[in-house]
């Protein structure tokens, strides 16, 4: 399918009415609300097997975090693992799969960067300003989403302008000399609804190498502190033209800085020198090492709205510029990564139990890499590709099916086809769910003509399922219990053993070793409410992983659980508690300890975090955080330091 017959094809669509799944129908609301597990409007309850985990406006306000990453640490499912505190790169497993098997998605804008190595998400900078809720749905979601999405979605989703309009400021302070003040207005005047607000938040930091660690080198090497900075204007704005029709847009600008240490011999230190033969370590020499970023992300959506079609026409892009700094100030590297895409989703109604949804778009991703370290290499490499497809949701008595085909072209590696099908069936207090999926993820244009590329990379391909079962035990009691697995082919891997040779070392090169990775596991929950102000979650994940040579696959946990706990005094305070034990995980070869031992795997460990706010007048509230309460000492990745016992405080006033 050529781009002509693309825009043909898409303005055709026009003519029909709809609704596109991302933003939610007014008419909708609520924690049971669920748009990215069927790109259509949904109670949970509806989106028939799908694995799904809604984090809503009053857990994001009970936890008392500050950033995406810290939140969803706790969701079941996910790992996140962070080489050093605010700012530090972090990687995403969602079911064991690699980073970049996750999409992230801001009111369905895709933010994985086609210039990060593995077309990931940059995570560390995304705050919780402006954010309404997050959905997280596990399992391959390639039908629906394409690349990146062949472990699963996250869908952060912003605020939405509704009712008399209010103002409100804050400030809050805390460990670590960190702060933050932020401001915004959100309401509807007529026929306009809006959402605005502007945040800084800054951080004096803590060394990323870890002081803590006794088995690597310290001798002033791990004593400079990594400090972050990070301003976020985000907003929304929508336009009711008539009962059917609505404009609306997103967008999020954010400025970011984060210091960090570098990494030589197996291990972390502020400041390493090359002498000739090996890296030692350099105290006495500049600690200047840090990156400088910018993202924008928008989107504009136009929506029709029928009781029999509807649609919705989408423009929608990203940006993002990444500038690598050393330690004595020299800018070695730049990144760029641009995605624009356009589409359109049409929704027919064909029964009250039946909906058939149609979607058709095209993507242009574009990576700029400039690097002035290895040899002033400048590399500009874009890549067009295109898909349609087609969903069915079906639904009689208690069961429920989704079922959907999707195909992909892809200008470098032809086309593709994906499926999926998600039925369930509820009998009384009991819902048994399946699913199965397939998923395709093109390599990333940094993958392929990097200085650590290799051009003959293949897609990887992948093909998962699914089956739980939920029941609720009494009127305040549920619990549920689901199993999965999931294999990878032609999975991209890097070698630190191939590559050009550069001072007598390999740079190292992406390849795909032979024969299948696999993933494997179970996720359970019990939810309890033994009074209406109490509520108790506990959850538990076990997940087997392993490449193909039958190792397990680096920095996932083969157990882990989880609990929350929260009590509401009436309508003016709140307290919770959140607990949660990691098993102990296999690090990357490469690690090593001051003694140049492998360092094999990383040790266990178990964080209680405590938080609680409370409303001391009519538009004011105070509220408060203490995170590591036992002043815990753990690594998600070896060398690099984590947060000690940290406490916050902040006041907001609405007006």
């Amino acid at each position: 399918m050529n781009r002509k017959k693309l825009a043909i094809i898409m303005a055709a669509m026009l003519c029909s009415k709809g609704l596109q799944a991302e933003e939610v129908l007014q008419n909708y609301s609520g924690p049971e609300v669920v748009v990215s597990a069927t790109k259509t409007v949904n109670r949970i309850s509806d989106a028939g097997g799908a694995s799904v985990t809604v984090i809503t406006a009053a857990d994001i306000k009970a936890s008392g975090k500050n950033t995406v990453e810290e939140l969803i640490k706790g969701v079941v499912g996910i790992d996140v693992v962070s080489n050093g505190g605010m700012g530090s790169l972090s990687s995403l497993f969602i079911r064991g799969g690699d980073a970049k098997n996750t999409l992230v998605l801001l009111d369905g804008i895709p933010l994985n960067d086609p210039s990060t190595i593995s077309r990931t998400a940059n995570i560390s900078n995304l705050t919780l300003d402006n954010v309404e809720r997050i959905e997280v749905v596990r399992g391959p979601l390639s039908v629906l989403y394409g690349s990146n999405a062949t472990a699963g979605v996250i869908n952060i989703i912003t605020s939405k302008g509704q009712g008399d309009p209010k103002v409100f400021v804050g400030t809050e302070g805390g460990s670590y000399g960190t702060w933050k003040t932020y401001g915004g207005i959100n309401g509807k005047t007529g026929n306009s609804g809006y959402a605005f607000t502007l945040a800084r938040l800054q951080s004096d930091g803590f060394s990323f190498a870890d002081d803590r660690n006794p088995r690597i080198p310290h001798n002033g090497n791990t004593s400079e502190k990594d400090g972050y900075r990070n301003t976020t204007f985000s907003g929304s704005y929508s336009y009711r033209f008539s009962p059917e029709t609505l404009l609306e847009s997103s967008f999020r600008y954010i400025d970011a800085s984060a210091r960090y240490d570098e990494n030589a011999n197996g291990y972390t230190g502020d400041r390493f020198t090359f002498n000739g033969s090996h890296y030692v370590a350099d105290p006495t020499g500049l600690k200047d090492q840090h990156n400088d970023s910018s993202q924008y992300a928008g989107r504009v959506a136009l929506k029709n709205n029928g009781k029999l079609l509807a649609s919705t026409l989408f423009f929608q892009f990203t940006d993002e510029n990444r500038k690598d700094f050393n330690n004595d100030g020299v800018q070695t590297n730049q990144y760029t990564g641009s995605t624009w895409e356009s589409g359109v989703q049409g929704d027919l109604h064909v029964a009250d139990n039946n909906t058939l949804t149609i979607g058709l778009s095209g993507k242009k991703e574009r990576m700029t890499y400039d690097d002035y370290y290895w040899g002033a290499a400048s590399i500009g490499k874009d890549l067009f590709s295109w898909n349609t497809w087609i969903e069915d949701q079906w639904s009689i008595s208690g069961a429920r099916l989704v079922a959907a085909v999707r195909y992909e072209g892809n200008e470098m590696f032809g086309s593709k086809i994906t499926s999926r099908i998600a039925p369930s069936y509820s009998i009384g207090d009991t819902v048994f769910k399946v699913s199965y999926g397939t998923g395709f993820l093109a390599p990333s244009l940094y993958q392929l003509y990097s200085e650590y590329g290799l051009p003959t990379l293949k897609p990887e391909t992948s093909k998962g399922w699914d089956a739980g079962v939920e029941h609720r035990l009494h009127q305040n009691l549920k619990a549920g219990l689901t199993w999965f697995s999931t294999i990878y082919d032609n999975r991209i891997d890097f070698d630190v053993n191939a590559g050009p040779m550069v001072w007598g070392y390999h740079k190292g090169q992406y390849y795909q070793p032979e024969g299948e990775s696999k993933s494997r596991g179970i996720e359970s929950f019990v939810e309890w409410n033994p009074v209406s102000a109490l509520q108790l979650i506990v959850n538990y994940t076990c997940n087997k992983t392993e490449d193909p040579y039958g190792v397990a696959l680096v920095r996932r946990p083969e157990h882990k659980a989880g609990f929350t706990g929260r009590y509401n005094f009436g309508k003016k305070a709140t307290l919770s508690a959140t607990a949660q034990w990691v098993g102990e995980r296999t690090e990357v070869p490469s690690a090593r300890d001051g003694n140049g031992s492998p360092v094999g795997k990383l040790s266990d460990y178990f964080l209680l975090n405590l938080s609680g706010s409370c409303k001391v007048a009519d538009h004011v509230e105070l509220y408060s955080r203490i995170d590591n309460l036992f002043n815990t000492w753990y690594e998600e990745a070896w060398g690099y330091a984590t947060p000690g016992r940290s406490a916050y405080v902040g006041v907001k006033v609405s007006l």
